[in-house]
């Protein structure tokens, strides 16, 4: 046990960013926090966003609640790494936060949208790894939604009628999981998540303890 610990300390990784994404109800932020409870090597992106805070978040946890000036302050002065309007309100991701931690070696964890995805691609394409999580139907997409109980039936019909674009960007990510059952599907993550944190480009010390391996044979 001692020896593993110590190889795995000397084959040191830089972190990668982890995006899931799906249509409103789908399942993306269930499977995150389960995500975030299981792995403690993991840190959620703690978003900036507009919109009202729903009854039981936490500012700073759940997101930073801030005002539309202050939000493009932000995006004027280059502070967000990403953003995106959704249903009327604006979302985006702090910069600093984030290149601390994949600096640090430490995996950081995204639930955005399709939007935010892409700007991740153009900035950040070695660092990210994105996942497209699918409905195993509509009727069911439309139980979910409604089963949560925190929108009123004007804003589920808006959800429903945006899902089919926001489901037409699934050729854009690199894994893409149906959520027929969320045990199923958070093993699935957590496969894709093990095999990315693997990756020879991430294990920067790597070159240097093959030499070392070779230089006492």
């Amino acid at each position: 046990m001692t020896r593993t610990r110590r190889n795995r300390k000397t084959v040191a990784r830089r972190g990668l960013m982890l995006v899931l994404s799906s249509p409103s109800g789908a399942g993306k932020t269930t499977l995150s926090r389960m995500l975030l409870k299981a792995d403690r090597h993991i840190d959620l992106s703690v978003s900036v966003t507009t919109r009202p805070q729903r009854p039981g978040e936490i500012d700073g946890r759940d997101y930073h609640f801030i005002d539309t000036v202050r939000f493009e302050s932000m995006v004027n002065s280059g502070k967000l790494l990403e953003w995106a309007e959704v249903f009327g309100h604006r979302y985006g991701t702090p910069r600093i936060p984030v290149e601390k931690a994949l600096r640090a070696g430490r995996d950081v964890l995204f639930d955005i949208d399709w939007q935010g995805t892409q700007q991740l691609r153009e900035r950040a394409r070695d660092d990210l790894v994105s996942v497209f999580i699918l409905p195993p139907s509509v009727t069911e997409l439309q139980r979910r939604l409604a089963r949560r109980a925190q929108d009123t039936r004007a804003i589920i019909a808006g959800r429903m009628a945006n899902a089919a674009g926001e489901m037409s960007h699934w050729p854009e990510y690199d894994y893409v999981i149906v959520n027929r059952d969320k045990k199923d599907a958070f093993a699935e993550v957590r496969a894709i998540l093990a095999a990315e944190r693997l990756k020879r480009e991430r294990q920067i010390r790597l070159s240097a303890f093959v030499r070392g391996l070779r230089a006492k044979l």
